[in-house]
């Protein structure tokens, strides 16, 4: 199985624009601008993206992992918050922190916070905050 997701840009880094899509087309031609990740405009930018991916994901890692367990969530609601800091001349992603509120009925404390970390842990974007990336780069004529 793979998935694509793709990027565009236009013009200097502060005046030019760009948009951003999915295959599936949840994203089609989104604008994200220099504002959009530095300044708060309209818009979205690099780090709110993965979060979004991961807080799905471990949604929905949580919500098998319970139905194995054979509980249902009247309600899972999850954060991804993803910090980016100066580091040197650049900025790096320094800390991820997912945040899950659940309501689930019938489930004890020990037996959720089990099945969290299990979850967490079995989801494919948490997985890949600790992975090489791959990268290839072709200049067109």
């Amino acid at each position: 199985m793979r998935r694509f997701g793709s990027a565009a840009w236009s013009g200097s880094l502060r005046d030019g624009e760009g948009s951003v899509a999915t295959e599936n087309r949840a994203l089609k031609n989104y604008p994200y601008t220099f504002s959009s990740r530095y300044a708060e405009k309209p818009g979205t930018n690099p780090e709110e993206l993965p979060g979004a991916a991961h807080a799905v994901c471990c949604t929905m890692s949580f919500v098998r992992m319970l139905g194995m367990a054979n509980f249902v969530p009247e309600r899972l609601d999850s954060k991804s918050e993803v910090v980016i800091e100066k580091d040197g001349g650049g900025f790096s992603i320094t800390s991820v922190q997912l945040t899950v509120i659940a309501k689930i009925p019938g489930i004890d404390n020990a037996t959720f916070q089990s099945i969290a970390t299990h979850a967490k842990a079995g989801c494919p974007v948490s997985k890949l905050m600790n992975i090489e990336v791959g990268f290839e780069a072709t200049l067109a004529s």
